[in-house]
Order: structure tokens, then C-alpha cells, then sequence
């Protein structure tokens, strides 16, 4: 999804033409390199050898290797047609030849295509079509279940007709809005609590709601707790569930926009120490902007109890870090160079010192693979660290519950906003 939306970033800043494609029957291109028989199926039973049974020639649905197979038959055409995998992305891949620049996504046989020379894609095009039958839409505007609404400005990512369907799944059509998706003082506590009598009804919602946080990154800490409770579900549990659908009720217009405007990478990086108070484990955020778009999020329950908050804030600085390297791989790739280092915000001035400070204290030592590592792309120039403010943090809110005032705030600093504003 990242590469999605770094995608259309390049697209909008550089007026390219978006094409998106859909190949139909898209499992029964792929070619089969085993020896793979099957019964005859109903309707087309040979009456004089019933029990023979057919060999496959091509791939079908079913087959565990049918997708496989797809894919290998699409990107060995592509190939043959000077196109190479990108090392970020085996998704993605590239076309650069004489000063021509064409981009081909591919998310099974949903297809996006952009490039500098409408002749070249063209051309490609036609020889899509004569191997394959696809079905070519004449404007982009949902791909993957996010609509794309072109706007003066740009892009405009939503999912609002998704969560109208998940609303309406949950019998939330006429709820209550909420001004935020989880409560101020909502903590893990070990009360008792009714089980909650349909577990799956639970289990679909919140997975449908992580779905929806691929456009509404200000969902995602309130869908990672409910995603917490998956087994011994209880009424408490179903409530803050509840509580995050009356928030999507109010916000259903809300979504991610692409803008025009400088392509610079920052990222912002903060954790919330030992906020679990059943385990006393802490949760990691980090969201990445390409100029004024936010590209990339994370929110994560950290594996291990931290010591301190200064181990807890280094650990989320480190996934940081590993999200930045990678992110600078793709852009290099797409074009996009990243010349000066990639600033990385951190508002603990502790784990800072520590990726900094060259001598290493023994107190530290359990966490040394990740101080190596801060400080090989330290010494390399690929990042560099900067304090911030903890009021200035926007990271924060992919860590904690705020009020209604500090979460519209940050909100708006993640750039989440209603497609009529």
C-alpha cells in the first residue's frame, strides 16, 4: 500500500497519466510446470471412460499454484519487454531506456500503470492486449476498494463507501458519532468482564477496520488495542469496538490526500512506555511524509518489556529507521532522490544521546543490535536524528488516546481530513 501511494504521489507531481487495468480469468493464463490431473467435471463426464481423469494443461482456480503461475506468466512478458523488478517491491517494476520512464504495479490481476511517454504506454498496452484479455478503465477511481476522487489539488484516498458497509454490517447505520475512536482513559485493565457472546461478529469488524485504516491512519492505534482481544472476548471489549464504528460514523467522508509540492522524506517517531498494563509492554508509532503526504504508518506493540522509557523510544526509533532505509530504496528506484539525510523526529532526548554517543554503557548492552544498526545509517548519512517537541510530536497520536482537542489536532497534522474541505 505504501508503494500505492508513492505511486500516485509521482504521478500528480509530475502530470503523468494514470491507467488502471483488471485481467479477467487472470488464473487461467498461467502456464503449469507440473504434471497436475483432475476428475472430469460435472457436465462434461465422458460417458465411455467415467472414471478417466484430465490432465491440466493451463492453470485453474483452485490450484495452489494457479497465482503463482499468474504472476510468473505476466512479469516474463513484461521482461521480454525490457521491464525489470524493482529490489524494494517484487511488485513493482520499471521501464527506463532512453530517457523513457514507465511504472507497472501489479496486485494479482488488478494493474496500475504510469509513465512520462503516453506513446510508449500505448504501445505497451496494445501488447497487453493481444496476450491477455484485461479490461481497461478510462479514468482511475477505485482500485483495491479505495476510491480515487480526482480534485483540484491532486488526489483524494477514501474507503467511505467500505465503511459504509461496515456500519451497516455492524447494525450501526443510526449510531451516535464519537469525537474520538477510543476513550481519553482507556487503559488494558484486568477487570472482569462478561464474555461477549458472538466472537466472529468481533473478529470480521475489527479486521474489516483494519482494513479501513489503509486511507485512515487516525483509526490506526484504537484498531490495533481492539485487534488486541481477538480470543477471550468479553462485553467491555465489544464496547470500545463500538465506540471506534460511532467515530468512523462521524468521520465517513474523511481520507488521505495527494498533493502536489516538495518530494523531501521525514519521518516522526514516538512510543508510549509500558502502556499495557496486563503484560507492561509498549507500543511503537511511526509515520513517514514524502513532502506534504503522508506515505507510510506504523503502530505496534513492542515484543519485549522495556526497562525504560529510553529503551522503549530507541526500539520505535529503530523500526523507524528500518521503514526510512527501505522507503529511500523505493524513491531511488522511482526516481525521487533523497540527497541529503532523512530526518527522523524523536521527541526522547535520552534515546537520541544513546544513538549518538559512541561509547556504550553496559546498561545498554540488550539492546545493541539496534544501537548498531541507528548507528551504521547514522555514520552513512542515510538518517538523521532530530528532537522535537513533545507538543509537536504527531507521531503521538499513533500511540495513546487524547482528548477531543489535542486528537483534532494531530489529525490534522497527519493531514486527514473530509474530501469537502
Amino acid at each position: 500500500m505504501t508503494t500505492i501511494r508513492i505511486l500516485l504521489t509521482l504521478a500528480v507531481n509530475r502530470q503523468w497519466q494514470l491507467i488502471q487495468l483488471d485481467v479477467l480469468n487472470a488464473f487461467l493464463h498461467g502456464d503449469l510446470t507440473e504434471d497436475i490431473y483432475m476428475r472430469q467435471p460435472p457436465g462434461f463426464i465422458d460417458a465411455a471412460s467415467p472414471s478417466s481423469v484430465c490432465k491440466l494443461r493451463k492453470s485453474l482456480y483452485g490450484l495452489k499454484q494457479a497465482p503463482r503461475q499468474w504472476f510468473e506468466k505476466l512479469t516474463s512478458f513484461l521482461q521480454t519487454q525490457g521491464f525489470r523488478f524493482t529490489r524494494s517491491d517484487p511488485s513493482l517494476l520499471s521501464y527506463q531506456l532512453n530517457h523513457i520512464q514507465i511504472f507497472f504495479l501489479i496486485y494479482v490481476d488488478d494493474i496500475l500503470i504510469t509513465g512520462n511517454n503516453s506513446a510508449a504506454i500505448t504501445a505497451l498496452l496494445s501488447k497487453l492486449h493481444s496476450q491477455f484479455s484485461l479490461k481497461q478503465t478510462s479514468q482511475l477511481s477505485l482500485f483495491l476498494g479505495i476510491q480515487i476522487l480526482q480534485q483540484p489539488f491532486g488526489l483524494f484516498l477514501s474507503q467511505q463507501h467500505y465503511a459504509e458497509r461496515l456500519l451497516k454490517d455492524a447494525g450501526l447505520t443510526d449510531c451516535k458519532p464519537a469525537v474520538t475512536p477510543i476513550s481519553p482513559k482507556s487503559r488494558h485493565t484486568a477487570s472482569p468482564s462478561q464474555p461477549f457472546h458472538d466472537p466472529t461478529l468481533y473478529r470480521r469488524l475489527a479486521g474489516s477496520l483494519q482494513y479501513l485504516s489503509i486511507t485512515r491512519p487516525d483509526i490506526a492505534f484504537a484498531t490495533n488495542q481492539v485487534c488486541q482481544h481477538m480470543h477471550q472476548l468479553t462485553t467491555q471489549h465489544f464496547q470500545a469496538l463500538k465506540r471506534l464504528l460511532r467515530y468512523v460514523k462521524g468521520t465517513l467522508s474523511f481520507g488521505l490526500p495527494l498533493t502536489t509540492g516538495d518530494l523531501t522524506l521525514r519521518t516522526y517517531t514516538d512510543a508510549d512506555w509500558a502502556s499495557d498494563s496486563s503484560d507492561r509492554k509498549s507500543v511503537s508509532g511511526f509515520c513517514s511524509f514524502l513532502g506534504p503526504n503522508l506515505k507510510s504508518w506504523s503502530v505496534k506493540k513492542q515484543v519485549t518489556v522495556p526497562k525504560s522509557s529510553t529503551e522503549a523510544e530507541y526500539r520505535a526509533l529503530s523500526a523507524a529507521t528500518s521503514d526510512v532505509i527501505w522507503l529511500r530504496r523505493l524513491l531511488a528506484e522511482l526516481d525521487i532522490s533523497q540527497p541529503s539525510p532523512t530526518i527522523i523526529h524523536c521527541d526522547n532526548t535520552s534515546a537520541l544521546a544513546l544513538a549518538q554517543n559512541p561509547v556504550f554503557h553496559a546498561r545498554t548492552k540488550h539492546i545493541e543490535i539496534d544501537y548498531q544498526f541507528i548507528r551504521q545509517h547514522l555514520k552513512t548519512g542515510a538518517i538523521s536524528l532530530t528532537h522535537i517537541p513533545s507538543e509537536q510530536q504527531i507521531a503521538d497520536i499513533l500511540t495513546k488516546s487524547f482528548s477531543a482537542v489535542r486528537f483534532d489536532t494531530l489529525r490534522r497534522k497527519l493531514t486527514i481530513r473530509s474530501k469537502n474541505d
